[in-house]
């Protein structure tokens, strides 16, 4: 049996994206059939990119509401290039993203590092030096989630196109119950939705642990101290139709925002 070879599908989803096309299920000859297989592929994406070493991961589908909006069964992550993560506040074009979207999160920043493989939800948390509000910006770019297939879509990165990711600000989160903050997403001064940190397989840092645990860690060699962990949306994606004002806020986390122009 051959092994999988991963640079076919991660060339032909770069060149996808790069033609602002909708991803459609890959050719049977090149297209990962595994979650390992899509991670291999997400890895030699990022490689093309230039992002080897990324700034931090997103994890997406870490809640039941997610999953069944996506009609999969559990969490999906991937890499996150350093020039598409902002801090507290974003100016961003509309016309940039293909049909963007929003989401309600909240994120870490590692301390230390986690290597690939098990890992408890206590040993998630001591690795964690900062808990922030952040939010996720998402591309809807494609069209039979179904037929494409969870590695595929594991390979592209699991809908991801930026993120914002907050400040503390002097707020010792330590002191926080960071499994159930309320979380609330606001498109120009209208709270279009709200949800809670438990939601997020029933503590945000369970979500981490998962993240430590995958098959896009270990592709990766593990998490490193420094980097950025998106956990997690606790509210589906908010599909946007054109410019706006959006925030993310879990208080009493200094809040997030974006402007899309």
């Amino acid at each position: 049996m051959s092994r999988f070879n991963p640079a076919p599908a991660a060339a032909a989803l770069r060149a996808i994206r790069q033609a602002r096309g909708i991803v459609m299920p890959l050719d049977r000859a090149i297209a990962p059939s595994t979650e390992a297989e899509g991670a291999a592929v997400q890895f030699a994406l990022a490689g093309l990119v230039g992002a080897a070493f990324p700034v931090g991961f997103k994890i997406g589908a870490t809640g039941k509401r997610m999953q069944d909006y996506l009609g999969i069964d559990g969490p999906a992550a991937g890499f996150m290039e350093t020039s598409n993560v902002h801090r507290s506040h974003a100016n961003l074009g509309f016309s940039d993203f293909i049909k963007p979207g929003v989401e309600c999160e909240v994120a870490v920043r590692l301390a230390r590092d986690l290597p690939p493989g098990p890992c408890s939800m206590q040993e998630a948390a001591d690795a964690v030096g900062e808990f922030v509000a952040a939010m996720e910006i998402v591309e809807n770019r494609y069209d039979d989630l179904a037929a494409l297939g969870t590695p595929t879509l594991i390979g592209d990165q699991m809908y991801h196109a930026a993120a914002v990711v907050g400040e503390l600000g002097g707020i010792d989160w330590r002191s926080l119950n960071t499994g159930a903050l309320r979380g609330r997403m606001s498109v120009d001064g209208t709270v279009r939705d709200e949800g809670v940190t438990s939601d997020l397989m029933g503590h945000p840092f369970n979500c981490l642990a998962w993240l430590a645990a995958s098959p896009v860690a270990a592709a990766f060699g593990g998490l490193k101290a420094g980097q950025v962990v998106m956990l997690g949306s606790v509210v589906p994606p908010i599909w946007l139709t054109g410019p706006g004002t959006i925030t993310v806020e879990f208080p009493p986390l200094p809040k997030v925002t974006l402007r899309l122009e």
